[in-house]
């Protein structure tokens, strides 16, 4: 029986999952080395065909792409597929409302990515990651753990079949430490960069220093800022694609500062706004309330308060990052009934209440 013949062509390292690539790429120097070694020409081949075969079984899984044509993004969708393919790096700058973060994962998937490894979102926020990987699963007919998934702290719903994982920036940043190549990663979606904390800006420094090394990889930089000049430079002049916001009309309206509760005391956070849900509910019975406070201790207050009003056909919903995720999906499926939602900051900018 006649050895083995040595592959005679540098593979295509692109039919291979990115986890595999490093691994293959040694099986490979090894048959430099030993090129008239049966066994290590056999391990080689079987190891690549393996990764190649799930790299089509993954192909074989992507769903047809639609993006929500009333979204602002999609006058851009053709533009930032075609930049996928010809950069690496692409910043985004996204005001609130244009649809960046549904979008974005979509996008690299009708460019080809998500195959050959996953497609990485993060955000800043738990309840955000766990929020948009729900509603990209619902757009993408799927659910949770399958097409899409999410992890965030004491939870991991990603799966094999998984082409997109949300998480938050300091799960990505943990990964590091046992990956440092990121090589499950093809793809790399760094959402609301301009808040600037100290997770993201040490993804941005990493991923700078690793982009050369990994130039299978590309990153989206988003911030919904008009300071994206910066991010462009410190990528190398990285292409910039600016979609606007979708505006709704908006009335300011103040209200006159109230009487003390008692003498010589100004009425607290809890009675000012206990005061304007009275205001609001008695003038107009339609229309639901979004209610921004400092954190979860303030929010349970004015819960309290709240519920004791008794309002006619209204509920009364909190939202923050500790809520269970049955009580946070009460906020994305909006019933008959009004609702007053209770949010941190949350709501101002990482996700969108229905």
């Amino acid at each position: 029986m006649s050895p083995l013949q040595r592959p005679p062509r540098t593979p295509d390292w692109t039919a291979a999952l990115t986890r595999d690539r490093g691994r293959l790429r040694r099986l490979w120097a090894r048959l430099a080395e030993r090129p008239e070694d049966d066994e290590a020409v056999r391990a080689f081949e079987q190891a690549f065909t393996a990764s190649a075969d799930e790299c089509r079984r993954r192909a074989a899984t992507v769903p047809n792409i639609a993006v929500d044509a009333a979204l602002p993004i999609a006058g851009h969708a053709e533009r930032i597929v075609e930049l996928l393919a010809d950069h690496q790096v692409l910043v985004i700058a996204g005001e609130t409302g244009s649809g960046k973060t549904t979008q974005l994962p979509k996008l690299c998937l009708a460019a080809g990515r998500g195959v050959a490894g996953l497609i990485g979102c993060t955000q800043p926020r738990r309840i955000a990651a766990r929020a948009v990987a729900r509603r990209v699963a619902s757009e993408l007919n799927g659910e949770l753990g399958g097409l899409v998934g999410y992890q965030v702290r004491f939870t991991d719903q990603v799966s094999d079949r998984s082409l997109i994982k949300f998480m938050t920036d300091g799960i990505l940043l943990a990964e590091i430490r046992s990956d440092p190549w990121l090589a499950r990663y093809d793809t790399l979606v760094l959402d609301e960069a301009h808040e600037r904390s100290l997770n993201i800006d040490f993804l941005l420094g990493y991923l700078k220093s690793l982009l050369p090394r990994r130039r299978d990889l590309r990153l989206i930089v988003t911030s919904a800022t008009i300071d994206t000049a910066r991010f462009a430079r410190y990528f190398d002049d990285a292409p910039v694609v600016e979609v606007e916001g979708r505006g709704h009309p908006v009335s300011l309206v103040y209200r006159p500062p109230q009487d003390a509760v008692e003498e010589g005391e100004p009425p607290s956070l809890l009675h000012s706004i206990v005061s304007a849900c009275d205001e609001i509910t008695a003038s107009d019975p339609h229309g639901d309330v979004l209610v921004f406070l400092p954190g979860e201790r303030q929010i349970r207050d004015v819960h309290q308060a709240l519920e004791r009003r008794k309002y006619r056909a209204t509920e009364v919903l909190p939202l923050y990052a500790r809520l269970s995720a049955r009580d946070q999906d009460r906020v994305f499926n909006p019933g008959p009934q009004r609702r007053i939602v209770l949010a941190t900051n949350v709501a101002e900018t990482s996700l969108t209440v229905p």
